[in-house]
């Protein structure tokens, strides 16, 4: 079920993965402001999406976070880590022809498989451990956007009533195209709605939301150990990713507010 509602839908993280590595062919970064919008240079060249059109975004904190990303690149050019500038692209770009409706649908459909709505049946000491760290955000969720929601303690899928849908339908639809992508790109991250919402609305943090994410896979850990320099380097990556989703978020959106909403690839350059 999940598959199919995926399809279509690729990280645009893993399409910058998949392009060359290629070195560093600039020495500085800049910005320009240009008819109310900002363009990105790597020296005197503009910088461009993968389909060719000029890098440009509305807001100029946006516009330096993206050029810091490309200053911050050593002798090779590393797009895995350049999650803003790929969140751009892909907004700019738009692969896949989706129009916000589509996206908002693909998250609140995820709803189904938030990660922290399927509590263990088999380990009681997990259990207890997600019921102290998850239920307080489920709880929270809920009486955030008035709506109502049922975890689950077996493999089959919480039960999310079709106003529930609705109401997240109509909360995340406030927000534009940009921001939904953003938002997207959360939930891919942590496999869950209800954590990216908390932190978009500060009531948990970056590593906090992160941490939570991984409760079971942190919970085996302590009990069967690991390798150390993978586990961190996993938790540091997804991070990175959902900060810059976060930011993304709010550079993109003038009306995020701390209440539900009312009812009513690699870069060229030339």
């Amino acid at each position: 079920m999940l598959a199919s509602k995926c399809r279509g839908f690729v990280p645009c993280s893993i399409i910058f993965r998949n392009m060359a590595t290629v070195k560093r062919f600039y020495r500085r970064t800049n910005i320009l402001s240009s008819g109310g919008k900002f363009e990105i240079t790597l020296d005197q060249r503009k910088l461009k999406t993968p389909k060719g059109q000029i890098f440009e975004v509305n807001s100029k904190p946006l516009a330096l976070a993206v050029a810091t990303e490309w200053e911050s690149q050593g002798d090779i050019i590393n797009r895995g880590n350049m999650h803003l500038t790929a969140l751009c692209s892909t907004a700019l770009d738009n692969p896949h022809n989706h129009n916000k409706l589509d996206i908002v649908n693909y998250i609140v459909n995820y709803l189904e498989t938030d990660t922290i709505l399927f509590h263990s049946a088999d380990a009681e000491e997990l259990t207890k451990l997600q019921m102290e760290k998850w239920d307080p955000l489920i709880q929270w969720f809920c009486d955030q956007y008035e709506i109502d929601i049922v975890k689950t303690n077996s493999i089959e899928a919480p039960v999310v009533p079709l106003q529930t849908k609705a109401v997240l339908t109509r909360h995340l639809s406030s927000y534009n195209f940009e921001a939904v992508q953003g938002f997207m790109y959360a939930v891919d991250t942590l496999k869950s709605v209800i954590l990216p919402l908390a932190a978009v609305e500060r009531v948990i943090g970056i590593e906090e939301a992160v941490r939570l994410s991984r409760l079971e896979e942190e919970y085996q850990i302590s009990h069967w150990g690991n390798v150390e320099w993978s586990h961190d380097l996993s938790k540091h990556d997804l991070q990175g990713r959902l900060a810059a989703a976060i930011l993304f978020i709010h550079l993109n959106s003038s009306s995020s507010t701390s209440q539900p909403k009312s009812n009513s690839s690699s870069i060229v350059a030339n």
